[in-house]
């Protein structure tokens, strides 16, 4: 009886993520192969005839290649993002776990309020145009990793946990340096939970629509999220053109998340072991 309980539950599961996932990303991609006037029936029928070719090719020359140029601006801004926050959660979050004193604790408490707390978006604007960084790459970049600090750090603190305080004794003694110390020894341990947040911010960061919407304007800032905002007044009829912009759109981080799945739970989990 619990088998087939179980089996009914799982076929449940099944048939609620086909529903939930495969049926919507479906529906984008076969639109995305018709004409526009078969797109705009909106349904999930087979075109009569595919123009895959000519509809990705439109999508990805429209407004001279600002599709290319948006993807280029999100991998860099996603690649600058990631290697800030791993230097730095990783250092802040082993410090955070190795030594316990009054005043990490409040900051500990301040990194979950972080969790909960949603950024202000004028006086953000406000001071980084005060210091000259509105507008540019590198005040977004460093919005990313402000919004994505708490997150990682509070991965990197549950994983050093489980790591044996043997390791730093033993290290002091051999005479080794703190920098040298955790770059050799620590930072490898933490490849686990490195991957995850690799995987899980750089999706986060490479989907954003609302940060450079606010903190980067301009066509010519644009995002790869932010073209499908652009293409919506060029092809508000065209719904073939904009299923094919929310497929190209889609699959990168779909790739991304599909390799790395299993390192995402192996290193979501590996801190649960020690509090």
């Amino acid at each position: 009886m619990r088998k087939s309980g179980k089996i009914i539950a799982e076929l449940f599961a099944i048939l609620l993520t086909v529903i939930l996932f495969i049926i919507p990303f479906y529906f984008i991609l076969i639109n995305s192969f018709k004409n526009s006037r078969e797109a705009s029936k909106m349904n999930l029928q087979w075109p009569n005839a595919f123009q895959i070719l000519e509809n990705y090719r439109e999508v990805i020359q429209a407004q001279d290649y600002m599709l290319i140029r948006a993807f280029f601006n999100s991998a860099f801004i996603t690649v600058a993002s990631i290697i800030i926050l791993v230097f730095v959660c990783a250092m802040a979050g082993f410090i955070m776990q190795r030594r316990k004193s009054k005043p990490l604790t409040i900051v500990h408490f301040l990194f979950l309020a972080g969790l909960m707390i949603p950024p202000a978006v004028v006086p953000t604007i406000w001071v980084l145009n005060g210091i000259g960084m509105f507008k540019t790459m590198t005040g977004l970049i460093l919005i990313e990793v402000a919004i994505n600090i708490p997150f990682a750090i509070i991965l990197y603190s549950g994983f050093v946990a489980t790591i044996p305080r043997e390791i730093d004794e033993a290290a002091l003694v051999d005479g080794a340096g703190s920098l040298n110390f955790f770059f050799r020894m620590i930072l490898p341990l933490l490849k686990p939970v490195t991957s995850t947040i690799i995987v899980l911010t750089s999706v986060n960061v490479f989907n954003d629509f609302v940060n450079p919407l606010y903190f980067l304007p301009g066509a010519e800032n644009a995002t790869a999220q932010l073209t499908l905002y652009n293409f919506m007044s060029l092809y508000n009829t065209s719904y073939n053109l904009l299923f094919a912009d929310v497929v190209l759109l889609t699959v990168p981080p779909l790739i991304l998340f599909l390799i790395f799945n299993k390192r995402i739970v192996a290193g979501m989990t590996a801190g649960a072991v020690k509090g």
